[in-house]
């Protein structure tokens, strides 16, 4: 039982840093900041429930998708490693990039708030990894999955009271802080890759 519990919560913590809500707020609230509040909370809930359909696609035919295109898990593991610690060093290491456009009131819809700012790449490849890991847990995985997907849900719900609270330069600093984190996670990623590789 033990065992299962903290492949549970070490599951859920590896989902939840990558979907990285903290760091998401501020482009969260840009995109949303021009629209009625009332509709804003419909459209961040309609945004989460199909990243979370699309998470939930590739954590159960994920690896199905990697047989049909012949490829092995060792190499999603790498390539899902490498994207991952890109994502980290833009986290660690902030630029000012153009990926959001706050001068319209258009209504976003699935692109960039669903994917690939929730349900990015480097999240569906982690998901198709940890299926092929836990092939016999999968539904501590789906319990995983939904805690993570809950946390960010709440986070950004309260997105305006979060960034009152710790302010935008406590944001930006978490967000180096979990950016570090992840890149450690995302060498671990390629490092295991490689090892399953070298043996096969």
């Amino acid at each position: 039982m033990d065992i299962k519990m903290n492949q549970i919560i070490s599951a859920t913590i590896l989902l939840l840093l990558i979907m990285d809500p903290l760091g998401n707020l501020p482009v969260f609230i840009s995109m949303l900041k021009k629209i009625n509040p009332k509709r804003r909370y419909i459209i961040l809930t309609r945004e989460m429930f199909i990243a979370l359909i699309l998470m939930l696609i590739f954590l159960f035919f994920g690896e199905k998708f990697l047989i049909f295109l012949n490829l092995k898990t060792e190499i999603v593991s790498i390539s899902g490693g490498i994207i991952l610690s890109l994502i980290a060093i833009k986290m660690i290491f902030p630029i000012i990039e153009e990926k959001i456009s706050s001068s319209t009131k258009e209504e976003p819809f699935i692109v960039p708030l669903a994917i690939p700012l929730i349900s990015g790449p480097s999240l569906l490849a982690t998901l198709i990894l940890l299926s092929h890991q836990y092939v016999k847990h999968i539904r501590y995985l789906v319990l995983a999955l939904l805690i993570a997907w809950s946390i960010t849900v709440c986070i950004l719900l309260l997105s305006n009271f979060f960034l009152q609270f710790i302010g935008e330069k406590g944001v930006n600093a978490l967000e180096r802080l979990i950016g570090l984190i992840l890149f450690m996670l995302s060498t671990q990623m390629i490092l295991d890759g490689i090892k399953v590789y070298l043996k096969t």
